[in-house]
């Protein structure tokens, strides 16, 4: 796996490669490699995914629609601690455990883009970490049924930074549901700096959504796919709005949404990411056991983290956390 590298040569062999090098390259591999493939190379590679390189940006976001909640929670704690609060994304859904997002703020100080879709989190949880995300630029609260008004006005009050929204809901989470322009308003009133907002599937009336075309000066792009009761002239959007894509009310077929290249949070893969974590060897760079550990469904989480220390004696060395 070494590069050669003989005299005169231009080519520099990747273990001498510096940490943060190392972690952007890694940075574009998908997580079972990086957690698998990677360490067992050599040790300074195992070294490098143990450090914050690796995971200032973590997406497990399409693995944990299809893992349990708790083998999501013992995932996120050892990512984010291994960060070493540098993370600057974070993509995860389903997050069910009220635990994990006051653990999620303590480390979010870098934390620019955040995407919590279908999670539980509620106005009261909002309320006790929305003061730790300022720096936020990103944040996706699709799906997240237990939060309203209240928390979009939390969140803007607090980052004033925010230039992204994505809080697209289910078509039968509104269904039953009154016209509700609160959550408009709290857009409108509070995140003047938007450039992107979604909302889909919202019952809000056509004059709030101008309020927020007329209050986001900034807007460019505004989903309201589901949302029945706007109307809006395209050439009226066209003479008053000229800066903004407006998408909606009415629904684009299969086709067109997955050609969009500005609706991000309706991309959907077709990839099956359904893999477990599963016991095996890394102490001493056991190889055979990296690939049977995907394959036994019989293994746990913790078994995995404790193997990342095994036979690494430096690690404190690298301000790393300390072997459980």
């Amino acid at each position: 796996m070494l590069l050669s590298m003989e005299e005169g040569s231009d080519y520099r062999p990747w273990d001498e490669l510096i940490p943060d090098a190392l972690g952007l390259i890694f940075g574009k591999l998908c997580l079972k490699e990086i957690l698998t493939v990677v360490p067992r190379v050599c040790k300074s590679w195992s070294r490098a995914v143990l450090g914050p390189y690796c995971w200032q940006e973590i997406d497990i976001e399409e693995w944990s629609e299809v893992s349990l909640p708790e083998q999501v929670d013992r995932m996120l704690r050892m990512l984010i601690t291994r960060s070493s609060r540098s993370l600057r994304k974070l993509s995860v859904t389903n997050l069910r455990n009220d635990a994990m997002f006051p653990f999620l703020a303590e480390h979010a100080g870098s934390l620019q883009t955040l995407k919590l879709p279908r999670s539980t989190i509620s106005d009261s949880i909002i309320e006790q970490i929305s003061g730790r995300l300022s720096n936020l630029t990103f944040l996706d609260l699709s799906y997240c049924s237990k939060i309203d008004a209240r928390a979009l006005e939390l969140v803007g009050n607090k980052c004033k930074h925010l230039e992204g929204l994505c809080r697209n809901m289910h078509p039968l989470d509104k269904a039953d549901k009154a016209v509700q322009e609160d959550e408009a308003n709290a857009i409108a009133t509070t995140m003047p700096s938007l450039k992107h907002l979604e909302m889909a599937y919202h019952q809000i009336s056509t004059e709030n959504a101008l309020k927020i075309l007329s209050s986001c000066t900034g807007l460019e792009y505004m989903d309201l796919r589901g949302c029945w009761d706007v109307e809006l002239d395209d050439k009226f959007l066209l003479e008053k709005f000229p800066k903004v894509k407006v998408l909606g009310p009415f629904v684009m077929d299969y086709y067109q949404m997955n050609n969009s290249e500005e609706d991000e949070c309706f991309e959907f893969s077709d990839e099956d990411l359904a893999w477990e974590f599963i016991h095996g060897e890394m102490g001493g760079y056991d190889y055979e056991s990296y690939d049977e550990m995907w394959d036994d469904d019989e293994g746990r989480l913790e078994e995995l983290e404790l193997r990342f220390y095994e036979g690494i004696q430096d690690a404190g060395l690298y301000g790393w956390p300390p072997s459980p």
